[in-house]
């Protein structure tokens, strides 16, 4: 009889311990806010309002901690960040913050062809600054930018993003 309890109390003795160290970890490490898919894809869309959400997020990466969104950047990766002079260098680092986050979510192949987008519509807004001949050659190397993401993305973890 004795045995028998004794082997029941340690039995509820481990789950106890198990229940507390399951609750200390879940403490440590909150879980992020349920909204960060939908905040994520704000800051992926393809207007120029989403651009600028993700601007004023990455300015101040601190007020967005519990969402553990993923800010690093190589910027244009094995391509230069302003071709021609080109300053093409914020657009190659939000769309590394598409692929990076999307990538960890487990969501990247359901989002690329949209964070793609998006990446050559910044191209674009920057290209946008331009007139005449410049403007031409800008549209040109986003263009072949935006195509090089968009083909090589997937298979090339290294290629922005």
């Amino acid at each position: 009889m004795h045995r028998r309890r004794s082997t029941g109390l340690a039995a509820i003795g481990l789950a106890l311990l198990s229940a507390v160290v399951t609750a200390s970890s879940a403490a440590a490490a909150p879980a992020a806010p349920p909204d960060k898919p939908q905040v994520l894809a704000s800051w992926t869309r393809t207007s120029v309002a989403g651009y600028n959400a993700w601007a004023a997020a990455r300015a101040d990466q601190s007020a967005w901690t519990a969402y553990a969104f993923d800010w690093s950047t190589d910027y244009c990766s094995s391509s230069p960040d302003n071709p021609f002079g080109f300053p093409f260098r914020m657009s190659c680092a939000r769309h590394d913050f598409g692929y990076r986050n999307y990538k960890a979510m487990g969501a990247f192949e359901a989002n690329k062809a949209r964070v793609d987008s998006a990446f050559y519509e910044d191209l674009k807004r920057v290209c946008n600054r331009y007139s005449g001949a410049t403007r031409t050659a800008c549209n040109s190397t986003a263009w072949t930018y935006y195509q090089a993401v968009k083909i090589f993305g997937r298979q090339n973890p290294a290629l922005v993003g």
